[in-house]
């Protein structure tokens, strides 16, 4: 399921989505709040342009949105149902899980994004093996 060629192994890893063999992030820390979005232009492995075009990463905010709400409703869930805490605990358990995940969310939302565009080619991946 998370192996190599397979997007979710490109989305979780932060991998590049055509060879799945560089991180798409300069830094792998998402929690540097600085450097979450820094990522090169390129892949070196593979050649594969990051950010296609100018704006590309701003449709990123719609998948960004809809985790989101995956993360309130299961942290309104956890906090409510499964531990039993007040009404009010389980609205500041959102709060603080939604604060606590934002770069990890902001990070998931634009791999994402960016594998819904371009797909793994295992070509790339095996050019890049010979390469070495």
């Amino acid at each position: 399921m998370f192996n190599k060629g397979t997007k979710l192994y490109s989305i979780f890893g932060s991998k590049c989505p055509k060879c799945h063999g560089e991180s798409m992030y300069k830094n792998p820390n998402p929690f540097n709040i600085a450097r979450v979005y820094d990522m090169p232009e390129r892949c070196s492995k593979c050649g594969t342009k990051y950010k296609i075009e100018p704006s590309f990463f701003y449709g990123a905010m719609y998948v960004s949105y809809g985790l989101g709400v995956a993360i309130a409703v299961a942290a309104f869930i956890t906090s409510r149902f499964i531990i039993g805490t007040s009404m009010i605990t389980a609205f500041l358990s959102i709060i603080g899980s939604i604060v606590l995940l934002m770069p990890v969310n902001m990070r998931l939302a634009r791999n994402i994004w960016i594998n819904i565009f371009i797909s793994y080619d295992p070509e790339a991946a095996k050019g890049r093996e010979n390469d070495q």
